[in-house]
């Protein structure tokens, strides 16, 4: 299944981001999840103000673990975080 995970950066998030991103890197690397589409979301003059990443996960839970280990979580670079699951359910395609 397809989740939709939208992250908007705490006020410190632009700092810490760069120092974390090198274990954030490992992280998403390291995990039962496959990253579809991943970057950063960006304000008018082009800085980092969040996160937008799609991943393929078992489940919801298994989504939830994946950010919560995030480092970038860890560390407080997100203020806070959403996820939804995403996509259009093979039984409404028929």
């Amino acid at each position: 299944m397809l989740f939709v995970i939208h992250c908007i950066d705490a006020p410190e998030g632009a700092a810490l981001r760069d120092k974390m991103r090198p274990d954030h890197v490992v992280h998403v690397r390291s995990q039962p999840v496959a990253v579809k589409l991943a970057g950063p979301l960006l304000d008018g003059a082009g800085a980092p103000v969040g996160s937008m990443v799609v991943i393929e996960a078992e489940d919801l839970a298994t989504a939830k673990a994946f950010v919560q280990a995030d480092p970038y979580n860890q560390a407080g670079v997100y203020r806070r975080y959403e996820i939804h699951a995403w996509g259009v359910p093979a039984s409404k395609l028929a």
